[in-house]
């Protein structure tokens, strides 16, 4: 009885974890405003860097200070309801309380500048944020998916010219190979540590 009872519990476990739910894949955080990536980077051509301004030199990619939301903003849709929480920011100098969509757990440690000099791309982790009306998170982010990229880098690694290109598409398989194998040559990538545990737990 005991044994079924315990498969039961890692059966339901096991389902709740796997699903979008479990891993918040596909679903739409609710923010203090609803912001599009889509409106911003698609339809004005905003470039990921103008506001998360340290994803290439700090672990931390960065939320927008209101300032930054405030270069368009004090002159743009200042009478539309839904950016009240901006303005209300801007007066109070009380930062935002944006709900991060990517939240890795404390004891996972990573580092976005490490990734961007390394030729990994915004969406190869991200999804194409570009066309996002509401962000929500198109991978889970969990230690098997991101084992793929550490065990075979050069399925993934793009030039570092094309990291911030939302619209970049790798050659076929066989090219990207040879370019991966050739990128990560080039950009000193040590494969063999990139499976050490205290690469991401420290």
């Amino acid at each position: 009885m005991i044994p079924l009872g315990l498969l039961l519990v890692a059966g339901v476990s096991s389902g709740i974890y796997l699903s979008p739910e479990g891993s918040q894949v596909d679903i739409a955080r609710q923010q203090p405003v609803p912001f599009s990536h889509q409106r911003h980077v698609q339809g004005n051509g905003i470039d990921c860097r103008y506001c998360h301004s340290t994803v290439e030199t700090s672990s931390f990619a960065g939320i927008p200070a209101t300032e930054t939301c405030m270069t368009c903003h004090s002159q743009v849709l200042t009478d539309q309801p839904m950016f009240d929480p901006v303005h209300e920011s801007w007066r109070t100098g009380e930062p935002i309380a944006w709900t991060r969509v990517h939240d890795l757990p404390d004891f996972v440690y990573f580092n976005h500048s490490v990734h961007v000099a390394q030729g990994v791309g915004c969406s190869t982790c991200h999804g194409r944020v570009d066309e996002m009306k509401l962000t929500h998170k198109e991978h889970t982010l969990r230690m098997g998916w991101c084992l793929k990229c550490h065990t075979n880098p050069e399925k993934f690694i793009r030039p570092r010219d094309q990291v911030f290109n939302m619209e970049y598409e790798a050659p076929g398989r066989k090219e990207q190979h040879a370019l991966g194998s050739r990128l990560i040559e080039e950009y000193n990538i040590k494969v063999g540590q990139l499976q050490n545990c205290s690469i991401c737990h420290r």
